[in-house]
């Protein structure tokens, strides 16, 4: 585990790249953490007076401060803005003048009643590259709802499909599936925008939304469901279209084995010892076996909780099946594969000092991303990002007589009514 910190230049492939960032809790923050950790220079801008409503997602905390938003903030300068007022909306339409993208993720309608609408923004900045993220797009009847998470995957059917059997109760996934993927979607289509504007300097609308980000988690369920006009069911942790490929359980624990193909097949069964069951013929092939699945669960579950798990691990991984334990979260964070590629880090935080995040999941051999700085305290940068774009002392101070700002004094939260 190395300790990241800001002392050297920002490194990566979007080093150059600024963006606001007016995104809380989940979907946009994981968005801009995406082009934070890639070097883009982000501005987080909370709202006055609470904050990221991550900031009181608690427990758990490290010292003060929410450990959710620690995670999802880090390699960013925040900064704290009333936009109700003439002060604060002067402060970012500045910011924005300046800024290759905008990201926001506030209610549909909210951005234009304040006067950041894309349209509005696009006149004044033909080459802004402006992304939203809402529940479910700008487009089609549900286009004013709020969307949540756990509505996504309820929506997009990942609920009606996950859980151990096909006529349990609906299972919502553990992570926040649709939030993330839609932050990953985002970042993805502002790459691609801003691709774009290289080649002809102008910036576009990029928007997704987490009921989509859903359905692209669907892929092999809705090819079943196009298919064959069959709704899929929750199947445990087997697999809608190859067998076996699911965890089983040892004598003392579980694994996952992926014994799908042919070769793969015929490998795990003499690791089993069962090569009796290569000629059975409820199992010849992958349409046999997903055919027959519960007898297939049930003659390969017997055999497993004969040995333990690390045996049974060994034995496969030397046939080459893939193979892995079944991991809790403490476990996965302290794999050595997890430490090897710079998954779990430590990083300095102002306040803090050092604080354990997870590392930049993409790797580049010649413009690295980093993380360099731990989440800021509100209202950190504040000063520091106002004095960048131009705003002198005299000015700054009248903003926060105004109440526009919040500005962070020698690390604590300093708040201006």
């Amino acid at each position: 585990m190395s300790l990241q910190n800001d002392t050297t230049p920002r490194s990566g492939p979007l080093a150059g790249l600024k963006v606001i960032d007016l995104t809380h809790v989940m979907a946009g923050p994981t968005c801009t953490l995406m082009l934070a950790d890639m070097g883009a220079d982000v501005i987080k801008i909370e709202k006055w007076p609470s904050g990221d409503d991550t900031r009181h997602s608690v427990p758990p905390k490290i010292g003060d401060e929410a450990a959710s938003f620690l995670m999802m903030n880090r390699n960013k300068r925040g900064i704290v803005l009333d936009l109700k007022t003439a002060g604060g909306k002067e402060v970012l339409r500045r910011l924005i003048a300046d800024a290759d993208v905008l990201v926001e993720n506030f209610a549909p309608g909210a951005m234009e009643r304040l006067g950041f609408g894309y349209e509005e923004l696009h006149r004044a900045f033909p080459a802004l590259i402006y992304c939203s993220l809402s529940g479910f797009g700008r487009t089609g009847p549900y286009k004013h709802r709020r969307g949540f998470d756990l509505v996504a995957q309820a929506m997009s059917g990942i609920m009606s499909f996950t859980g151990e059997r096909p006529d349990g109760p609906p299972v919502k996934c553990g992570p926040p599936l649709s939030d993330i993927t839609a932050g990953l979607l985002a970042s993805m289509g502002i790459l691609a925008a801003y691709s774009h504007r290289l080649k002809t300097g102008e910036g576009q609308w990029v928007e997704t939304s987490l009921y989509e980000a859903a359905l692209v988690q669907t892929y092999w369920q809705s090819t079943i469901a196009l298919a064959s006009n069959m709704a899929p069911r929750a199947m445990g942790s087997a697999h809608p279209l190859n067998a076996p490929y699911q965890a089983f359980e040892a004598s003392d624990g579980w694994l996952v084995v992926g014994g799908a193909n042919k070769k793969h097949w015929l490998l795990m069964l003499e690791a089993l010892g069962a090569l009796e069951l290569a000629s059975d013929p409820r199992f010849v092939n992958g349409s046999d076996r997903m055919a027959n699945l519960k007898e297939l669960e049930a003659e390969l579950s017997g055999r497993f909780r004969k040995q333990t798990r690390a045996h049974w691990l060994a034995a496969l991984d030397e046939k080459g099946v893939p193979c892995g334990p079944v991991h809790d979260m403490l476990e996965a964070l302290r794999d050595p594969q997890t430490l090897a590629r710079e998954m779990v880090v430590e990083v300095e935080h102002s306040t803090l000092g050092p604080v354990k995040t997870l590392g930049l999941p993409v790797k580049f051999s010649a413009t690295p991303g980093k993380v360099r700085s731990g989440a800021p305290v509100y209202g950190e940068h504040t000063r520091e990002v106002l004095r960048e774009h131009g705003f002198d002392q005299a000015q700054i101070d009248a903003f926060e007589q105004e109440g526009a700002i919040v500005a962070a004094s020698a690390g604590r939260k300093e708040q201006v009514a």
